[in-house]
């Protein structure tokens, strides 16, 4: 199962606009087919987006949906660089529970 981490880095001030609209997308997105995890974190200058999807056929089909397209074209102005985004592979470690997502 694919794991999506998508870093952020917003320009000063608008870290809270790029969080307002990822709360207005993330319903759709969470409504999409093997959509596992999507949830934003935030830190002072950037927003991370970790998401897990049931395979890679729900992945592709995200990633050229009408949703990811909406918020990008709302945060772009936002964004001091471009979207950094890395599709990982689990790498389960220690206890079961705290050493990978749920669905991964």
């Amino acid at each position: 199962m694919p794991v999506v981490v998508a870093t952020l880095r917003t320009k000063p001030g608008r870290r809270d606009e790029v969080l307002g609209a990822f709360r207005r997308h993330a319903p759709a997105v969470h409504a999409e087919p093997g959509c596992l995890l999507y949830a934003a974190h935030a830190g002072e200058d950037r927003v991370i987006v970790v998401e897990n999807w049931a395979d890679q056929a729900t992945l592709d089909a995200h990633s050229a949906g009408p949703a990811l397209a909406a918020l990008g074209a709302e945060i772009a102005e936002a964004l001091a660089a471009p979207v950094d985004v890395a599709v990982v592979e689990a790498v389960p470690a220690g206890e079961p529970g705290k050493g990978a997502l749920p669905h991964a």
